[in-house]
């Protein structure tokens, strides 16, 4: 075995079970190398025994997409240890020592989504806004809030805008979302008039929450264009989401660990900050806005099936 994919959960994002593994097997497949793609469950002492498993079984490159920094900075040292070159894969592992970061442009991803959400509430003067935020133990997290906030900070501070509670979601866990966001609601006695919401399960769980109350829809932004984002965004309940074709990302990241495994140049397009160590080589794709004006791009891309956005109660929001 040449190359190994250790991938984080399942639980966080439905995209690393349904388009990453698959877009890795595929693009390791084609280039020829023989590789194995894991899954660690959301356990990071699981990602490190199937770490300790690709080293043994001869794997000369890991692509890793970390549980947490600490954890994937430990599995990236011991593999430097012997001779292996590490890929940081869509999160940035602080402390860590990659040859190579491959993701999005998150900061992007985030002003994105901050951008969605203020245009939205242009000429509400003094609406307030929620930022619910991903797990403080991904570094993405926090290159997303960076995103929002350079959009939406400028506008607190002229009052056009009023700044209401702001969280992380810990784990990206979306129940804990819903119950974080159940208390904004109380705090603010139903006084949200739209949130910077990280991604669509956190986007799902104020959609949830808001139908429950019977409150009606508001500026909400997302990430990760999954069915259920796009199902909420024809209905009305979701504002846009962000369109990272994890494909791209995914065959961007093979090719480099080829690259690696034959000898040859890595791709990069620059290099990126990362905290606790030098300044690390990256491949950065950039992200696209999802709205109800063009949602469809999703089909003829290949990425989602019209069959699994166009059921049930939202079949009739399909025109």
């Amino acid at each position: 075995m040449q190359a190994c994919a250790l991938l984080p959960d399942t639980k966080t994002s439905v995209r690393w079970l349904l388009f990453d593994q698959p877009a890795l097997i595929k693009a390791f497949k084609a280039a020829g190398v023989t590789a194995r793609v894991v899954n660690a469950q959301g356990d990071p002492q699981k990602q490190k025994t199937q770490a300790d498993q690709c080293i043994a079984d001869g794997a000369k490159v890991m692509i890793i997409a970390p549980i947490d920094s600490g954890s994937a900075a430990a599995i990236e040292k011991t593999a430097a240890a012997k001779g292996i070159k590490s890929i940081d894969y869509d999160r940035q592992v602080e402390g860590g020592s990659a040859a190579l970061y491959v993701s999005f442009n998150n900061t992007t991803v985030g002003v994105l989504q901050g951008k969605a959400v203020a245009n939205a509430l242009k000429g509400k003067k003094g609406a307030v806004v929620a930022e619910l935020n991903g797990g403080q133990e991904d570094a993405n997290a926090f290159l997303f809030k960076g995103g929002y906030d350079s959009v939406l900070k400028p506008l607190y501070k002229s009052g056009a805008l009023k700044k209401g509670p702001d969280q992380f979601v810990p784990g990206w866990d979306n129940q804990k979302a819903g119950t974080i966001f159940e208390q904004m609601l109380i705090k603010t006695g139903n006084k949200i008039d739209g949130v910077a919401a990280a991604n669509d399960g956190i986007a799902n769980a104020v959609v949830v929450a808001l139908k429950a109350h019977k409150l009606n829809p508001i500026p909400l932004s997302g990430q990760d264009a999954t069915s259920q984002g796009v199902q909420n965004i024809i209905s009305g309940w979701q504002t846009m989401t962000v369109f990272k074709d994890v494909r791209l990302e995914a065959a961007a990241a093979a090719k480099a660990a080829v690259a690696i495994v034959k000898g040859t140049a890595v791709p990069k397009t620059g290099t990126i900050k990362t905290k606790g160590r030098s300044l690390e080589n990256a491949y950065l794709i950039t992200p696209q806005t999802i709205t109800k004006a063009n949602y469809k791009l999703l089909f003829t891309s290949g990425f989602l099936k019209k069959k699994d956005v166009c059921n049930g109660t939202y079949a009739q929001y399909c025109k």
